[in-house]
């Protein structure tokens, strides 16, 4: 059976753009093609790739430099302390929004933005190369990194709905997938290059890779005629008020906090408790990126026949349910059965938020809600992994242990799976929220939302 067909021209032609338009600077008269929104998929695809596909192995990362191969000495089993580093750089790509927003909305050409978003991103890796103290890794990895990463990342997130009405979750989850894919090329890559250049040429030819990839990104990345971008990045405190919008930066914020756990330690995880090698455990995560990037293609086409919100609240309660039921006290079997459903759960959420703040506040509100609600996911990933490594708290790398120490670190994770499973849950419950919030402001229940 065909699946459905992906209508890249929009329905209605947009409109002629005003006197105001044609003065205005930002606003590029640029038509609604064919051939233009495929390059938009394509490019937002590949920056995707790049940037949510690097945070996600970051748990490569993470097991490198807390370990005893480590070249930088402090870090060794501070689990703690390195998720911070990492959680910082992805926090700041989408926290990094509600400046970015504005900055999109003043600056003539968004694809000056997005190159030095591109250059700051990989001259933030290729830094960190040089790196033997703990500072330098949060100066260069941490915040120059995570600083140009959402440079980069906001210009095509925020303008790319603009130019689809329909299947527009479809489309943005071909968008999102590269994320799954990224996770699913990069995770082998990366423990490949660590293995034979170590981590100071790993982040140099990731540098590189990034650098070459972002310019032709860059150069792609356009406005819609007639969009509005300076009004609608304004702050507007009726949808601050709103309920919808307190319950949805709650969830929100719980979700992208629980959400990159698993990422983190699941490497950890599978070397320390389950005596794999760590190219095993770069291979696990490949596989949850590899289902990841298929499901949120999936779930986007699910949503466009079930509805958007009823999608994202299956897909929270269900990531939840797969953390209690398959991580807790997991051996091998159940643990590869969780890297895979998580991946299809959790790639869910992701792949709906933008497509859901369209749908419950308007198009027209479109940038400013999204800025918002992915500063407080920012804020939210700093609450997830680094907790997560103070409850599991300093430990030896590898499987080789005694029984007894290994059955105190298998009740340490335990805890982290608790910690995350509620986390989950609770962002769910949000969501769930938000559902019977916006049928009641709008007057009244609709099954598909």
């Amino acid at each position: 059976m065909a699946g459905p067909s992906i209508e890249l021209h929009a329905r209605h032609a947009p409109p002629s753009p005003t006197a105001a338009e044609i003065s205005d600077p930002t606003t590029e008269n640029i038509p609604v093609t064919r051939r233009y929104q495929g390059l938009l998929l394509l490019s937002g695809f590949m920056m995707i790739f790049q940037i949510i596909g690097t945070n996600s192995v970051f748990g490569i990362f993470q097991d490198f430099y807390t370990s005893e191969d480590s070249n930088i000495p402090s870090a060794r089993g501070n689990d703690a302390i390195v998720a911070l580093v990492g959680t910082i750089g992805s926090g700041l790509t989408w926290s990094g929004g509600i400046f970015v927003n504005p900055i999109l909305a003043r600056v003539e050409s968004v694809k000056l933005i997005t190159f030095a978003g591109a250059v700051i991103m990989s001259l933030g890796l290729l830094l960190a190369s040089f790196s033997s103290n703990l500072w330098q890794l949060f100066a260069t990895q941490a915040l120059l990194y995570g600083i140009g990463s959402s440079l980069y990342y906001f210009p095509i997130m925020t303008i790319a709905p603009t130019y689809f009405d329909r299947h527009r979750g479809f489309a943005m989850g071909c968008i999102l997938s590269g994320a799954g894919i990224g996770g699913l090329v990069m995770a082998p890559v990366l423990q490949i290059l660590l293995d034979k250049y170590g981590v100071r040429g790993t982040l140099r030819i990731l540098a590189l890779w990034n650098f070459v990839v972002g310019f032709p990104v860059a150069c792609v990345i356009r406005r819609r005629s007639g969009f509005d971008a300076t009004a609608r990045t304004r702050v507007n405190m009726a949808l601050v008020k709103r309920g919808t919008f307190l319950y949805q930066a709650i969830g929100a914020l719980l979700q992208a906090a629980g959400n990159v756990i698993p990422l983190y330690y699941m490497t950890s995880y599978s070397t320390s408790i389950l005596s794999y090698s760590r190219s095993t455990g770069s291979l696990l995560l490949a596989v949850n990126s590899g289902v990841n990037s298929v499901a949120r293609i999936g779930m986007g086409v699910l949503a466009d026949h079930v509805g958007r919100q009823n999608t994202m609240i299956c897909s929270a309660f269900l990531a939840a349910l797969s953390v209690f039921t398959l991580w807790y006290n997991a051996a091998r079997e159940r643990f590869i059965v969780f890297v895979v459903m998580y991946g299809i759960y959790a790639g869910g959420y992701n792949a709906l938020v933008p497509t859901t703040i369209t749908e419950i506040y308007g198009v027209e509100n479109y940038a400013r809600v999204n800025g918002s609600i992915y500063f407080i996911r920012g804020l939210g990933s700093l609450l997830g992994a680094p907790i997560a490594g103070l409850i599991l708290g300093s430990h030896k790398r590898g499987g080789s242990g005694p029984g007894v120490m290994r059955g105190m670190l298998q009740e340490r994770y335990d805890r982290v799976v608790v910690y995350d499973g509620l986390l989950l849950l609770c962002a769910g419950i949000c969501v769930a929220y938000v559902r019977w919030l916006d049928a009641r402001d709008k007057g009244g229940w609709k099954w598909k939302a």
